[in-house]
């Protein structure tokens, strides 16, 4: 079991999506007029209107279940599974809609929910990803549903294209792990596979670990936010098993075609887009011997003056 949270502006366009498929059915609601799809629109519609200050009062949360659970989602159990993990997250005391759909081999029910209360107030969703997480948990291990085994062994080629990009990097970052000792290593895989990894900066400049943010993958002309492939992919946590050292070989090469930026005895060297390495934080060499030689052109030229 799991649930994608979804926040939005329009009730018609969210009714009209989960109602617009294939045999889907209304398995429970409160609040509503279930007469058709306008008389659903217009009933979540006035009712936000107690509150018109919120710019975003459809509340949608898909809950999704595995193949092996189909047996025992009758739709009455998946209602009662629906109100509980409504209790808690904090989703009480408002207008909703329970559609259950039959599209896919995963059982699976869309929950659309009023933000706005009846008694006009707003229903938070402040740590809801959390709540979340910890709700199907709780039901999981209450009801005895299977657990996902993970996202290596789902099927990409059934996804959708922006889904599927997700997958494919999120498998290639762990092989990535698997043989990478350093970001620069890491980094390198990433590429030979079309994946760009770029850091996201917490000011102008990246001098050290500690001046990044986050990170983004990029693949397909798609780019993602590291927690939308898998949050064990944040900065801190790749970080931890990722070093920023390189050979002595590469730091002699790499010294003799960059700048480096001083930061206490050390160097943080850009090496790529978003990818940088520290160096032993020696000046580099090329850029004094070309001073050294613009020093004497100039010293021969006024030699030269001088004899006329």
């Amino acid at each position: 079991m799991i649930g994608k949270i979804k926040k939005g502006k329009s009730f018609g366009g969210c009714i009209r999506y989960v109602m617009g498929k294939d045999n889907a059915e209304i398995i429970d609601s409160d609040g509503v007029l279930l007469g058709n799809i306008r008389e659903i629109t217009d009933s979540f519609n006035y009712q936000r209107e107690l509150n018109p200050k919120i710019k975003q009062p459809v509340g949608h949360i898909a809950l999704s279940f595995k193949p092996e659970d189909k047996a025992l989602l009758t739709d009455e159990f998946m209602a009662k599974i629906a109100r509980e993990y409504m209790e808690l997250m904090g989703i009480k005391n408002t207008q909703f809609i329970l559609v259950r759909h039959h599209n896919t081999d995963n059982p699976h029910c869309h929950l659309v929910y009023n933000r706005i209360g009846y008694d006009g107030k707003v229903i938070s969703s402040q740590g809801d990803y959390k709540r979340n997480e910890i709700a199907t948990k709780l039901l999981k291990n209450k009801y005895g549903l299977t657990y996902a085994e993970g996202k290596g062994k789902t099927n990409v080629e059934k996804l959708h294209a922006s889904e599927r990009v997700k997958y494919e990097i999120f498998n290639a970052v762990k092989a990535a792990l698997k043989c990478s000792g350093t970001w620069k290593e890491f980094n390198d895989y990433l590429l030979r596979r079309g994946i760009r990894l770029e850091f996201v900066k917490r000011v102008r400049e990246i001098k050290r670990p500690e001046d990044i943010q986050g990170i983004r993958f990029t693949k397909d002309g798609q780019t993602f936010k590291a927690s939308q492939i898998s949050r064990e992919f944040s900065f801190a946590r790749l970080n931890a098993l990722l070093s920023w050292k390189t050979s002595e070989s590469q730091q002699e090469s790499e010294r003799k075609v960059q700048q480096g930026i001083p930061d206490g005895g050390h160097l943080l060297v850009s090496t790529g887009p978003g990818l940088f390495s520290p160096t032993n934080g020696t000046v580099p060499e090329e850029p004094l011997h070309q001073e050294e030689l613009l020093r004497r052109r100039k010293k021969k030229k006024r030699r030269k003056g001088f004899g006329l």
